[in-house]
């Protein structure tokens, strides 16, 4: 789920780039681009993983 919500803050940043609108500093590129690399970095780590309130069954 994270990986999705990082590709979609990719896809904002690019567009924001190509069409070189000016945009506050916050919402920025680069700024959208650290965004979802820290989103893309939560995936990795599992945290965006399928979470289940039962534990594993044997």
């Amino acid at each position: 789920m994270l990986a999705i919500a990082a590709a979609v803050v990719f896809v904002i940043a690019f567009i924001i780039h190509a069409t070189e609108t000016s945009t506050e500093t916050i919402f920025g590129p680069t700024s959208l681009m650290l965004v979802g690399l820290a989103l893309l970095a939560l995936h990795v780590a599992g945290l965006g993983a399928g979470w289940s309130a039962r534990g594993r069954r044997r």
